[in-house]
Order: C-alpha cells, then structure tokens, then sequence
C-alpha cells in the first residue's frame, strides 16, 4: 500500500491524532505477508475510519488480540491489562468470578495506541467502564454451517431485520470480515448479562421457528445445520471483532446500510481500498448511540418459552454450570439409560 508516509526508513515514526503524537514502531514490519501490507498501513487504515473504529470501543473494556509476527502467527489474546499498557483500565468480574482489570481506550488516540500493540480488529465488551454489569448492546453473530453460504447469511439476517422492526428495536449490520455478518443493537443499560444473553437467545430462537431449515441456535456443531446465531457471544467476557477492524483474511468488518444487503460481499472490502468506502459513505455506525431500545417484548418471549418447556441453552465449556442450563455434553456422548427387560 502507498500511505500518506511514503516509504518509512525509521525504526519508528510519529502519527498524530488529535494532537497527540504517537509513536509507531517498527513500521516497516510486514503484517500480511501474502499481501505485502505493513503495520504502518494498517495504522493508517485506522487513521483514516477513527471516528468509527473509536466509537466501537469508547469507554468499553477490550480485549487486546495481539499479531506480534503478523497474521500467519497466531495472535496473544490479552485479556488483562498489563502495567505499561498506555490506556485506562477498568475493575471487572470475569465468568468464574475472579475480578481482573481491563485496558479500556478513552480517546481517539488509543485507536492509533490499539494498532502500535499490533491489535488488528478490536474485542470490546458490550458494555460501557461506568458500569460492567449491564450490556448496552446486544450482539447477532451470523455464521455459516457446511453446506450453506454468504447468500443463506444474508437472507437469514433479512429476516432478523423485520423482526427487529417489529419488536422496535434497530440493527447496525456489518460484515464479519471472514464468513458471516454480525447485526448490533443498541439497548438501554438496564438488564443483566444473564437476561440480555437470555433475551438473544429467545429472539434467534423466534428466527428460527420463523425461517425453519434456515436458522439454527443448536449449540452443538453435530445438531446444526442452517445459519448459526451464536447466542453465546452475548455472555459476560465473550466479544465480537468490532467494526472497521481488519480481520486475518484482509478483509475490514465493513458496516452497511440495509438496502445494501442484497449485493454486499465480505470481498468487496479488502483494507488496501477501503479509503474508498469511507469516503463514498463515511461512517455508516453514526448514530448507533442515539438509537438504544429497549428488550421487554424479548423478555416476555423468554417466559413463553419457559412456560412451553423451552428452557436455557448450553454455556460456552469455561463457564461455570448455569441454573436450568442443560446437560453440557453434545448429544452423541450422552449416556443413556439401560432398558430393564
């Protein structure tokens, strides 16, 4: 890529934002080898979506996802804040209850700071420093299963979004950057992780009735078959690659507007060309602060399904057993009792 640095000699070099300068080592260190990109092109990429990459994290606890040796390494997933990590923090609880700090950017620079670490898409959690115990979002994650495409993704999430009309609450789709495509919704702060994961799971749960052999909420990969909506994601400590961050595929997780849902493809964002994008369409997440809802009617989906026998549905594996959550164990390896003859 040709950024606006031109070919960097240094062993570093300053970007400034807002006025604050950073430092950004090693610029020159090749991030994607099998397209030549280096962090500093990945740093102005940032530079370039700062309004949107910083709304995605602002004052949230995040994950830093770490690629030290670029993308055909695996990354160091940073869960707690380290002494020296340039940020704010945050005293959190994680799912074995075990309290913890987090880094927590606060300001625009720290998008640039995020990407100096080697952060290529951001994890933040869905809820805001000032308070960890109530999300302010809910996360729809989209995922194929074997035999099923881009195109089954996207009629799938066509319908989650007449259903969140017709419960009034507004999505924010965006591609995931790999396979899928992720629809946030913006909520007031008033619901706990156990309900709003809960309230995600009734809603894909409704989906599913609605779109048969389309989506799937089967927890065990044996069982699905369809369009997966990974309900777990909206567990307290899980995290979704935030918006305008670029995946290992090259990709950006592009945010788009609904009437683009028909022909969008995850290939049409690659990072080398996505100053295009933003300068055809600026940031399509403006706003998305503005449009908290709120979940009663979902809540009140939650209490039919119970009242129908429907009940909880399996953690992630490192989660603690939850209350009227079902057998842990996928169905195949369940033991069955023997018949008395």
């Amino acid at each position: 890529m040709a950024g606006r640095y031109g070919k960097v000699m240094a062993d570093h070099v300053e970007v400034e934002v807002d006025g604050e300068k950073i430092r950004v080592s090693s610029p020159n260190r090749v991030v994607f080898p099998d397209r030549g990109w280096t962090k500093l092109d990945v740093v102005e990429h940032f530079v370039t979506v700062l309004p949107g990459a910083f709304r995605a994290v602002r004052d949230r606890p995040t994950m830093l996802k770490r690629y030290l040796q670029g993308v055909g390494t695996d990354p160091i997933y940073q869960k707690r804040a380290k002494p020296g990590d340039p940020f704010d923090t945050v005293q959190i609880r994680f799912p074995s209850q075990r309290p913890g700090r987090m880094n927590v950017p606060r300001k625009p620079a720290d998008v640039v700071r995020l990407a100096q670490l080697g952060c290529l898409d951001f994890h933040p959690w869905p809820v805001r420093a000032g308070d960890t115990d109530h999300p302010d979002e809910l996360r729809l994650d989209f995922d194929p299963t074997p035999g099923f495409g881009f195109a089954e993704v996207k009629e799938a999430v066509a319908g989650a979004k007449e259903l969140l009309d017709e419960v009034g609450l507004v999505g924010w789709p965006k591609t995931s950057g790999s396979r899928g495509i992720h629809v946030y919704i913006r909520i007031e702060p008033l619901w706990d992780f156990f309900q709003t994961r809960r309230a995600v799971l009734a809603f894909a749960r409704e989906l599913e009735r609605r779109m048969d052999g389309l989506v799937t909420t089967a927890w065990w990969k044996e069982e699905r078959r369809g369009i997966f909506i990974d309900y777990n994601q909206n567990a307290r400590d899980k995290t979704v690659s935030a918006a305008y961050g670029v995946r290992p595929t090259g990709y950006v997780s592009t945010p788009f507007r609904w009437d683009e849902l028909a022909d969008i493809e995850i290939s049409d964002f690659p990072m080398d060309r996505f100053r295009e994008r933003w300068e055809a369409v600026g940031d399509l997440t403006e706003g998305m602060d503005e449009a908290a809802g709120r979940i009663d009617t979902l809540m009140e989906w939650v209490i039919r399904d119970e009242e129908n026998g429907i009940g909880d549905a399996p953690w992630p594996p490192h989660y603690p057993k939850m209350p009227g959550e079902p057998p842990r164990v996928q169905p195949s390896k369940q033991r069955r009792p023997s018949e008395d003859y």
